[in-house]
């Protein structure tokens, strides 16, 4: 009995977690918001504090959650209330390149070359049309053999309805020819009016989406049983695993594209953007840029024409 009591009283006390302050909190909660432009309809968290590994402060989890989905992002806090930090711990051991797996991929371009595009793509997604537009022919004619291009799917079934159905068709394709991929994706983004159709009745968007494949598949002698099978199926694994890499690294719209790495912002960037972020990457690589032929000379001023109150000799008339 007394060897149980003085076991029990030599543990170290530990004193209880101090009681949550609310006005603290919803300074913490405002703040958040506002730095960070957290829309109105995500619920804001405020978590319990642990020990960190920076003196002076303490690590404050603060959850984030909408619509079923929630993320917890680590804050550090002062021991005086006063100062609150967001850190990001950045792997150095890890090439960002390698970050996204593009083995088994269509590659447009050089296969070799030693800098890599990676497009996160919506086949349904108007801004991507217009990205495809400006990557193909634009930017590999600057480029030629120095770049590759890789798309991978991130179908935003929210509000593209044929989306996913265009991307599970699309690497159908791609299991039996690269190119042919690539002429379908060509097709569908040029087209997607065609695809929706004036009525924008699902089912026949998905009819054009498989006459699409098949013609292709037809026109290169690619195997059309075994195209079938893979549009009857459907299947759509590839493309959810590819929809949650996009979301590990915090792709929320398309097109969304990576040089080697290196996010370039958000939508449809334009070509000369792009090119900037290319450039640096081949000169990472021990590669020189090709030059940017220069901007076209400018128009001559358009010359005022006669004015009809005038005779043939340019005098004014009678």
């Amino acid at each position: 009995m007394l060897l149980a009591g003085l076991t029990v009283g030599c543990k170290a006390q530990t004193a209880p977690p101090a009681a949550p302050d609310p006005a603290l909190n919803r300074r913490i909660e405002v703040l958040v918001r506002s730095q960070y432009d957290v829309a109105p309809d995500v619920d804001v968290a405020i978590g319990a504090r642990k020990s960190s590994q920076f003196t002076g402060y303490e690590t404050l989890p603060i959850t984030l959650s909408s619509h079923g989905k929630s993320t917890e992002v680590d804050f550090l806090i002062s021991d005086d209330d006063k100062k609150l930090v967001h850190l990001d711990t950045l792997d150095l051991t890890k090439d960002p390149a390698d970050a996204i797996p593009i083995a088994g991929r269509p590659i447009r371009g050089n296969a070799q070359a030693k800098v890599t595009v990676v497009n996160f793509d919506d086949l349904e997604c108007p801004f991507c049309g217009r990205m495809h537009e400006e990557l193909f022919p634009l930017t590999m004619a600057h480029y030629k053999d120095m770049v590759r291009f890789v798309y991978k799917d991130d179908p935003l079934v929210e509000m593209h309805p044929w989306a996913m159905h265009a991307a599970v068709d699309a690497n159908c394709l791609a299991a039996q020819n690269g190119a042919v991929y690539w002429s379908y994706v060509d097709y569908v983004h040029g087209h997607g009016e065609e695809v929706s159709g004036p009525d924008r009745v699902l089912t026949k968007s998905f009819d054009a989406l498989d006459r699409i494949a098949r013609q292709e598949a037809a026109l290169n002698k690619l195997n059309l049983a075994t195209l079938d099978a893979c549009i009857a199926k459907q299947d759509q694994t590839a493309i959810n695993d590819s929809m949650k890499l996009a979301a590990s690294l915090h792709v929320d719209g398309t097109p969304t594209l990576f040089v080697n790495g290196e996010r370039v912002g958000g939508g449809a960037v334009p070509a000369r953007e792009l090119w900037l972020v290319i450039d640096r990457a081949l000169r990472a690589a021990g590669e020189a840029p090709p030059p940017l032929a220069p901007p076209a000379p400018p128009a001559p001023p358009a010359q005022p024409a006669p004015s009809a109150a005038k005779n043939a000799t340019g005098n004014p008339g009678p």
